[in-house]
């Protein structure tokens, strides 16, 4: 599995929300800048996010985006599920139907185990897990940071 820039910068403007929640609402423009993304781009990228109920946007002077859930409520999984869609390595994990060896192929799974660990790693860890993770590496204030 690869994840997508859709994915990657999906996470890091989360990330970048969070670490900057005490502000209030935060510009996406100002996200945009720190994490060096487009703004068109990420506004792409927010879409399943605050479709998904875990931002919210708003108009006006001090419009922007804001976290609806606590960053320790957020998991890895989660995001990337919204982003991405499944994590499966080859589709016949998830669609059996797609083959006519999925009844007995080793290999799907194998292809199988490989989700299912990805997914264990990306769900134990939580929104709050990377801002303390990038607090620990410095740079959380007006500097870039990747993931």
């Amino acid at each position: 599995m690869k994840l997508s820039t859709r994915g990657r910068y999906g996470v890091r403007a989360l990330l970048d929300l969070a670490l900057h929640s005490c502000e209030g609402t935060v510009l996406l423009r100002d996200i945009a800048r720190r994490q060096e993304i487009s703004l068109p781009y990420l506004e792409h990228v927010i879409t399943p996010l605050v479709a998904a109920g875990l931002m919210k946007t708003t108009r006006g002077p001090r419009g922007g985006v804001l976290l609806l859930k606590s960053p320790a409520e957020i998991k890895l999984s989660e995001v990337i599920g919204f982003l991405e869609g499944s994590i499966a390595p080859v589709d016949c994990v998830d669609n059996p139907d797609v083959c006519r060896r999925s009844a007995f192929c080793v290999t799907r799974d194998i292809w199988g185990e490989v989700k299912e660990a990805v997914h264990q790693v990306l769900d134990s860890i939580t929104l709050q897990d990377l801002v303390e993770r990038q607090r620990e590496k410095g740079q959380t204030g007006t500097g870039m940071y990747y993931i």
